[in-house]
């Protein structure tokens, strides 16, 4: 049986909306940018970054897990292109997201296996996957790019 996961989006005024996530969890203002909206609040397109940045960095910490490896804290930047179609409207055209460890890479290990599977458990980056490029870097606390034949 599948998962039933819903939001309730309710007008608070022009652009600004409460999304309500259900019982027990705090609702959320949204708002568009100036000059439609006020900012008072992340913007759609910054709700599906933080979605695809939290999805990566939950699979990551569970792949992690699996191997028993702490990586000492993750931190997570998505950013994406918005650029206008060929009907002139505004799309977001790709996701870039970099990942950083806590901890240098020969603190951990089997960090190959877990590179390797990670995405893989990620619910909402492989959905958006199927219609926006998603381009993924992971790096240690030093900055060192860790390499994967999956990572971009």
């Amino acid at each position: 049986m599948a998962d039933m996961v819903s939001v309730t989006v309710t007008q608070k005024q022009d652009y600004q909306f409460l999304v309500e996530f259900g019982d027990g969890m705090p609702g959320l203002l949204a708002d568009e940018p100036a000059p439609l909206g006020k900012g008072e609040g992340p913007a759609p397109t910054h709700m599906l970054l933080a979605a695809v940045a939290n999805c990566l960095s939950a699979s990551l910490f569970f792949s992690l897990q699996k191997f028993k490896q702490d990586a000492g804290g993750i931190t997570t930047k998505a950013t994406c292109s918005v650029e206008r179609n060929e009907s002139n409207r505004l799309r977001i055209q790709q996701i870039d997201v970099e990942i950083q460890l806590g901890k240098e890479t020969v603190k951990l290990t089997h960090l190959d296996r877990v590179l390797g599977q990670f995405e893989d458990f990620c619910t909402v980056t492989q959905s958006v996957q199927a219609g926006i490029p998603v381009k993924i870097s992971v790096k240690d606390s030093n900055g060192v790019r860790l390499d994967s034949p999956h990572l971009a």
